[in-house]
């Protein structure tokens, strides 16, 4: 397929940032790459480093849907933006570029674990998408994930719509291996497809989307929304007059969404290909230097297929490498400076851009974080993950999942003057970001409070692989002020 002309805009789109228009952010104009399913070959790869050196500052930000983000962007041309197309980082029909990524497990094909590859229902629905002008009516937040199952999911991960591979036993309807797609809709969890099916139930519910809201807004009503306004049970009756096979008569009871809590997107995790591995590479705060790009790439290329798969979680992955090949590898991966054992502080730290790059936050959230991963580097030494997340407001764009400790930026008045600062907060989403377990702690103080807390979990703990959320959660909040400050005394 020829790939049209196209010429950047400067008509801002409200809402989420794209590649064909320009999006402006505190710190310049912003483009966001989809890359369906997280999934780049090395000729993508070194496009995109070169396109971050030429037009950006010489970095790329991987995103918790797997994109890519370059900030600063000067001078792209129509040549350019065709260029990324001919390579398949754009998509050639631009209306429906602004819509978001299509997610799926980053391990999809190579998990020892799952039932289903789901990288064919992800490019079946990313063709899809790049054929129907009449897509760009969705909201630009209109997402989609695939879970095959395996030992690194996603189906945790906000999506309006999910497919959540599961097997059912022999006595139920007659499908390949017994292998169905869940449904997760709203708060519809009961709903199973045959694989060959999903396609035709996303373009039913764009349709319905489509048919009842007002597609000339520039900000448009989000799925969930539409959902929470006409009801699940009314807007699957209305995807069900574009189906030709029945949605509502196959109502099974909910099933398990229990995610494996192991980082299996981190280290070397063996393939379900017989000899091969993958290993998950860290990159602090998704952030990966071009020449660090070009340099994986030609890693992959060497000793794998040629393959970086991105992931939710901001880090990548290298698959297809022979075991004889992981050692060198991994010193390959660390001569880059970068590092790829789970455990490490910054392998589990998530910050959203902060306030050099956004208006909304009151902190320099990565400045931040990434003093805060050396603060504990040089005093703590983890062996089991700690999720940290910093947010400099309480949208929490950079993630939305459960962590262990979520610091939420904020100004504190002090001398007459206001200062950057965290909340810090605890244990399970229950509430927002969790349990409140301080107020007001100021920069300085914050990097010795949190130390305190890790130091006093590796000693409390009940196990050796209790969570810090798990080990929290034990406690009420008083009780933990108490052995948090009584360690410090």
């Amino acid at each position: 397929m020829s790939c049209p002309t196209v010429e950047p805009t400067t008509d801002f789109l409200p809402v989420c940032p794209g590649l064909f228009y320009a999006t402006p952010a505190r710190d310049g104009i912003l483009s966001r790459i989809r890359i369906p399913g997280g999934i780049l070959n090395s000729q993508q790869g070194r496009v995109l480093a070169e396109f971050a050196e030429s037009f950006g500052e010489g970095y790329v930000n991987v995103t918790n849907r797997a994109n890519l983000q370059i900030r600063k962007i000067q001078g792209v041309t129509p040549e350019v933006l065709t260029t990324l197309q001919k390579v398949g980082l754009a998509a050639t029909l631009t209306e429906v570029d602004h819509l978001r990524n299509i997610m799926a497990s980053p391990t999809a094909g190579i998990d020892s674990l799952e039932l289903i590859d789901t990288r064919p229902w992800v490019r079946e629905l990313d063709a899809y998408i790049c054929r129907h002008p009449e897509l760009k009516g969705l909201s630009p937040k209109f997402s989609v994930a695939f879970d095959g199952g395996g030992a690194v999911r996603v189906c945790d991960r906000p999506n309006d719509i999910v497919f959540q591979a599961i097997a059912l036993s022999e006595d139920c309807a007659a499908v390949e291996n017994n292998i169905y797609f869940q449904l997760i809709l709203g708060d519809a969890t009961n709903i199973l497809l045959q694989p060959k099916e999903c396609l035709s139930v996303v373009v039913a519910i764009a349709q319905v989307y489509l048919d009842n809201v007002d597609q000339t807004k520039k900000s448009k009503l989000r799925l969930k929304h539409l959902l929470q306004d006409k009801g699940v049970e009314w807007y699957l009756q209305q995807a069900q007059g574009y189906l030709p096979f029945s949605l509502l008569k196959r109502l099974k009871p909910t099933l398990d969404k229990s995610i494996n809590p192991k980082y299996h997107h981190l280290g070397v995790h063996p393939q379900r290909q017989a000899g091969l591995s993958y290993i998950g590479i860290i990159l602090p705060l998704g952030q990966l230097l071009s020449k660090q790009l070009h340099s994986l790439g030609d890693l992959a290329q060497t000793y794998g297929s040629g393959t970086l798969r991105l992931t939710p979680w901001q880090n990548l992955l290298i698959s297809d490498i022979p075991n004889s090949s992981i050692p060198h590898v991994k010193a390959e991966i660390e001569r880059l400076g970068l590092d790829w054992n789970a455990n490490q502080i910054q392998g589990s730290l998530v910050a959203c851009t902060g306030k050099t790059g956004c208006t909304s936050s009151a902190t320099d959230t990565k400045k931040q974080a990434l003093a805060l991963a050396d603060y504990l580097k040089k005093h703590i030494t983890l062996d089991v993950p700690v999720k940290i997340h910093f947010s400099g407001c309480p949208k929490s764009c950079a993630y939305h999942g459960k962590s262990d400790i979520t610091l939420l930026g904020t100004l504190i008045e002090k001398d007459n003057t206001f200062v950057e600062g965290y909340h810090i907060y605890v244990g399970d989403k229950e509430q927002a970001f969790g349990r409140e377990l301080y107020t007001n702690v100021c920069i300085p103080v914050m990097p010795h409070r949190i130390l305190q807390m890790l130091e006093v979990y590796q000693i409390k703990r009940t196990q050796l692989d209790e969570s810090f959320g798990e080990f929290t959660n034990r406690y009420t909040i008083p009780q933990l002020r108490q052995l948090f400050d009584e360690s410090g005394q």
